[in-house]
């Protein structure tokens, strides 16, 4: 394959693109005190909403603190997260490895990229104002959709709006929840692994970092079905769940 049938590669935002599920578990714990809970707001309370759309982990923290919902609704708690992330992101960005340089690679050679994320417009565009001007094609947003992740619609849409066939496209996750979303709708999917743990059973690939890729191996993912190795001298999994070692 040849570069020119890369049509186009599809980046998650949090946990891919930004480094910001810290910066989440710190505003999900300001709004679950904010809330009365009785207790904090742990590790494996953020896990289960990891890549959720806002709204199911604005309801999840209203669970879990056990809050009245007739005196504060899933909309305000939603709202009170976009906030404190807008507040903390507008400071800057904390960029993965090897993020903006895919980024600038791809551009380089005329590859057109997507952000397609479950966050709202509000926080999405705070992002988007720090990469550099026309690094991303085309956007969608958690409050874009009528179906969020892992529905294929989000990006389904980013498709649509980029006039590219799936076929053509990688998407580039962190979660189970994206990575679900992104082969739904026909794409190759590439998760670098975060925070939420990954099923040892799936259909798509796996690195370590967006620094193991560039476009020469993008492209050579194309139609894979998960089971190729991806990077040197790392251990990767079939889809049976099996390791086996990289013989490159």
């Amino acid at each position: 394959m040849s570069v020119t049938e890369l049509g186009a590669v599809l980046f998650d935002m949090d946990g891919l693109l930004v480094d910001s599920e810290p910066t989440w578990f710190s505003v999900e714990s300001e709004v679950f005190a904010r809330l009365g809970a009785g207790r904090e707001w742990t590790p494996a309370d953020a896990h289960r909403v990891v890549g959720k759309a806002l709204e199911v982990s604005a309801a999840e923290i209203l669970h879990c603190a056990d809050a009245d919902p007739t005196a504060t609704s899933v909309e305000e708690v939603a709202g009170w997260l976009v906030e404190g992330m807008v507040a903390r992101m507008g400071a800057g960005a904390p960029w993965k490895p090897g993020a903006l340089a895919l980024i600038d690679e791809l551009g380089q050679h005329g590859v057109p990229a997507a952000l397609v994320s479950s966050s709202h417009r509000r926080l999405v565009d705070v992002v988007l104002g720090q990469l550099p001007s026309g690094a991303m094609a085309a956007s969608v947003a958690g409050d874009e959709v009528s179906h969020t992740k892992p529905h294929p619609a989000p990006y389904l849409r980013a498709l649509h709006l980029l006039e590219v066939r799936a076929e053509t496209a990688v998407v580039l996750e962190d979660s189970p929840t994206g990575a679900r979303s992104g082969h739904s709708a026909g794409c190759t999917v590439v998760v670098v692994p975060d925070l939420a743990p990954m099923p040892a059973e799936h259909a798509w690939h796996e690195v370590e970092s967006l620094a193991a890729l560039d476009v020469t191996r993008l492209v050579s993912l194309l139609g894979g079905d998960g089971r190729e190795d991806v990077e040197v001298g790392r251990a990767t999994r079939w889809k049976d769940g099996r390791e086996h070692p990289h013989q490159g």
